[in-house]
């Protein structure tokens, strides 16, 4: 009987815990980020609290305008 309560304990964590996950990327799928990649492997993840976002995505949009004109 206890065996079964810990389980039980278990995957209710395992439940609520991949629920925030869930709830967290949903939030945040619509909101624009810039993911900058360098040469040594490293990567930076800008979202939209950072300043130098705007300016970002104005050139990314300039590019990927170009290329479908």
């Amino acid at each position: 009987m206890r065996a079964g309560r810990l389980v039980g304990a278990a995957l209710a964590l395992g439940t609520a815990a991949a629920a925030v996950i869930l709830v967290r990327r949903r939030s945040s799928a619509g909101q624009p980020r810039a993911d900058l990649y360098f040469a040594d492997g490293s990567m930076l993840s800008l979202d939209v609290a950072a300043p130098e976002i705007d300016q970002l995505l104005r050139a990314a949009r300039s590019v990927a305008g170009a290329g479908t004109a």
